[in-house]
Parts: C-alpha cells; sequence; structure tokens
C-alpha cells in the first residue's frame, strides 16, 4: 500500500484531496485532527446513561426500522470501476515497513493509544463502541484504507500489508474496538478487490463520503465444528435474484450496519452477496460474547431473503469467498499480535515493579522466563501474519502462509493472554487491571471468521 501524494486542509474530515499527496502532509494532517479533538475529553467525560446500552441478552435488540436501517445509494450508475494493483515485489525479504506505511501505522497508534485504550473497559462493558470514537476513526480515514484512489480512497496497491499494521496498532487500545472501527471498511476493501463496476458505483461513494455506514462482513455462523468454507446458509437462484436463507453470527455492529457481505453456499460453491438493512426478511439480535464485545456482535437471520442478481459480489466459484476468508483470517492474525503486544507492554513494567518477600518478582526465573517466552512467541506470530500480507499485497498465493499463521496466532495468543493473567496473580482476574480483557478477547482467534479483513 502506498499512500496518496499531497493533502490540504479543508474538505471531509479537514482532509481534502487532490489529485496527488503528500504522505508527510496526510500524517501529519491526521496526527492534527487526533490531538486538536476533543473526543478524548468527551470520552471521558461520557456518562453511561448517554451511550445506547446493550443488553447481556440474546434479545436484546431487533432490527432497527428499515426506515433508519435504508442503506443510502450515493453512486452514480454507469461510472467506470477500479481495480487496485498489486504491489511492486521488492525484491528481497524484507518485511519492514516502507516509509508511508510507517507514517499510517503512528497516526493509528497515536489514536489508539490517546482514544481507543482510555475508551476500551466501558466499551467492553456496554458491548458497545462510543459514538465519538466512531467518529473519530473516519476523520483518520480507516474505512478508506483500501479504496482506490481514484474512487475517494487512498490505496494506490494492494492494501493487505498495511490493513495489517493498521489492525494491529489499533488492537493494542482494544481488539473490541479495533473491530468495530474497522469493520465498515472491510466491506469498502471487498467492493474495491471484486466489486463490478456498478457495484462500485453504488456503493463505494457511501464509504467515502462524509457519512460513513456502519457495515460487516458475515461470514462465521452457530453451529458446532463450523467449517466456513461450507457455509450452511444457502443462497438459491430464483428469476433473475437470489434467495438466501441461514443465519450469521459474530457479526460486528449487525444492530445499525446497513450493509452486509454475507457468506451463503450457492450451487454447492461458497459465495459472497452484498444484501441491505432494508431488505425484507433479515432480521438482527444480539450475540453476547466472552470477549470482543465492544464491537457488538449479533447475529443475522435471513429468512427467504430476495436480493437481485447484481448483489453476487464476485466470482461464483469459490475463489472470491475463499480469498475473503483468507484476508479476514489475516486480519484477526493483525489483531492477535497488536494485543500480545499489549500484554507484553503491561506484564513487563508490572513484574519489575511488583515486589514479593523484599525483591521485585521479575528476579524470579519462571517469572522472566514466562515474560521471555510472551516475547518469544509474539515475535513469531508477527513475523508469519507479515510474510502472509505481503504476499498477499503482492497477489501471490498466501494460502500457506495465513494458515501457518492463523495456526500460530490462535494457539499462541490465547497462551499470552493465559500468562498475562498468570503473571499478575490476583490482579489478573479483577477488572481494574486490563490483561483479563486482553485474555478473553485473545481467546477470539480461535473461532472468530469474517468480521474484517485486510
Amino acid at each position: 500500500m502506498s499512500l496518496p501524494n499531497s493533502l490540504r486542509p479543508g474538505g471531509r474530515n479537514g482532509l481534502a484531496r487532490k489529485e496527488s499527496r503528500d504522505p508527510i502532509g496526510y500524517a501529519v494532517a491526521a496526527l492534527n485532527v487526533v490531538a486538536q479533538s476533543d473526543l478524548i475529553d468527551r470520552l471521558g467525560l461520557r456518562k453511561r446513561a448517554e451511550q445506547a446500552v446493550f443488553t447481556s441478552t440474546r434479545g436484546g435488540f431487533s432490527a432497527l426500522g428499515a426506515a433508519s436501517r435504508t442503506f443510502a445509494r450515493r453512486g452514480k450508475k454507469g461510472e467506470p470501476g477500479v481495480r487496485v494493483p498489486a504491489a511492486t515485489p521488492k525484491g528481497l525479504f524484507d518485511l519492514t515497513p516502507t516509509e508511508d506505511e510507517q507514517m499510517l501505522v503512528d497516526v493509528v497508534g497515536e489514536f489508539a493509544t490517546e482514544v481507543v485504550r482510555p475508551a476500551a473497559a466501558e466499551a467492553d462493558e456496554a458491548c458497545r463502541a462510543p459514538e465519538a470514537l466512531l467518529k473519530g476513526s473516519l476523520e483518520i480515514g480507516l474505512p478508506i484504507l483500501g479504496v482506490p484512489e481514484q474512487l475517494g480512497g487512498i490505496s494506490e496497491e494492494r492494501s493487505a500489508m498495511a490493513g495489517t499494521l493498521v489492525a494491529e496498532a489499533l488492537a493494542k487500545g482494544d481488539m473490541g474496538l479495533a473491530v468495530a472501527t474497522l469493520a465498515p471498511g472491510a466491506v469498502a476493501t471487498a467492493l474495491s478487490l471484486w466489486g463490478t463496476d456498478a457495484q462500485q458505483a453504488t456503493y463505494l461513494p457511501a464509504f467515502t463520503g462524509d457519512d460513513v455506514p456502519a457495515a460487516a462482513l458475515a461470514l462465521a455462523e452457530p453451529a458446532v465444528l463450523f467449517d466456513v468454507l461450507r457455509p450452511a446458509t444457502r443462497a438459491v437462484r430464483q428469476g433473475d435474484g437470489f434467495v438466501l436463507t441461514g443465519t450469521k453470527s459474530a457479526v460486528p455492529r449487525g444492530d445499525d450496519a446497513e450493509l452486509f457481505v454475507v457468506g451463503a453456499e450457492l450451487d454447492g460453491r461458497p459465495a459472497l452477496f452484498l444484501v441491505e438493512s432494508s431488505t425484507a426478511g433479515l432480521r438482527v439480535e444480539a450475540d453476547p460474547s466472552m470477549g470482543v464485545r465492544a464491537a457488538t456482535l449479533s447475529q443475522l437471520h435471513l429468512d427467504e431473503v430476495h436480493v437481485p442478481g447484481d448483489a453476487l459480489l464476485g466470482a461464483a466459484d469459490g475463489t472470491t469467498y475463499t480469498e475473503a476468508v483468507r484476508l479476514s483470517r489475516l486480519a484477526w492474525c493483525a489483531l492477535a499480535v497488536g494485543t500480545a503486544q499489549a500484554v507484553l507492554d503491561y506484564v513487563t513494567p508490572y513484574v519489575k515493579e511488583r515486589e514479593a518477600f523484599g525483591e521485585p518478582i521479575a528476579h524470579r526465573q519462571s517469572v522472566a522466563f514466562m515474560v521471555a517466552n510472551i516475547a518469544i512467541e509474539l515475535q513469531s506470530m508477527r513475523l508469519v501474519t507479515y510474510k502472509a500480507a505481503s504476499r498477499a499485497a503482492q497477489g501471490k498465493d498466501f494460502a500457506r502462509e495465513v494458515a501457518l499463521a492463523r495456526n500460530l496466532c490462535a494457539a499462541k495468543g490465547m497462551q499470552i493472554g493465559l500468562d498475562g493473567v498468570q503473571l499478575l496473580g490476583g490482579h489478573g482476574f479483577v477488572k481494574e487491571h486490563p490483561v483479563e480483557r486482553w485474555y478473553r478477547d485473545l481467546r477470539a482467534l480461535g473461532v472468530m471468521e469474517g468480521g474484517v479483513l485486510v
């Protein structure tokens, strides 16, 4: 991914686009937005009563009225679509972020530290991301990270590597809030990668405008031994369109999403479909979970939902769906890396300051070795994830790499979360310290599918 070449004040969110942009200007302008915004103060003073509290029961909410959740089509038919080219190979095995990528990570990292982390505990309890935080994520351009520059985004080439770095940086603040802020961008990226000219013209302008809608990628299902590549949700051809029937689970921000990318089996092969929230037969209900609670996870029920023929996103032979699954798993690996880094950063000073029997507990070999193992496993998770992201960005086959990353991050991520709780002893079990939340979030890696992609 390469950031555009110049940026000037004004326009949407204070960042107006020109034909070329300067990456330094982009970073500085975005940093200024975060620094000058009253987001932090508002989040600190925001009363719980001012939040739309998400109940912890499965029937906590039903679908909002169609009028309030109808996707507003802002595009114009007939406008040409754009496909982002693959990243140019460097020729060497070098996973060092480019200058543009590092600037973007610095911007997102400051947002995660100054805005996301302070809001995480309350968002986890309420199962909802604060509106001010979601708006702040729009100000730094998260939804348009994978959208081509010609269509109003900031991407000049495949953004899998940049998306991975951004997901990692956000997750250091909080995984649940990271998923909530990245969910609309996942749909925008999917449209950029696989959408037809008509689909891009119809839907992408909404993600590059002032009022970005909530949207989500829905692949997971509430089934024992669920295989994401064999969805139980069915799509049947009927006339000029399709009829979708089934249930999707763990859908981020499902209660206020206006557009879903739904995975379903079509003619024996998995495929993706664009489903607007106002479509008849669509119903949303709460799907609270052990972790990633701030993402407002929901179940999406499709009861003979009729969609037009142009709702099919990408190929119907399973290739598009499979690539979406791999890019989604890559995103979850990046989230695990970021959260695991947060654990390491928290426990390292803690064990040096916490004393037992007259000396810091870090002086005990069992403690020191446990912290060292966290650092070792974290670095292995990061390297294998970056390698998969690099190959994905270059348009190369990354099936093997993402499979290794998923396996490693699921196993070691959960172990790092457990060790973080263990290192804090009794403090690790109470909500006064964030490690118990990170432990719950890291366990999601073994079961989550969809929701986000890079």
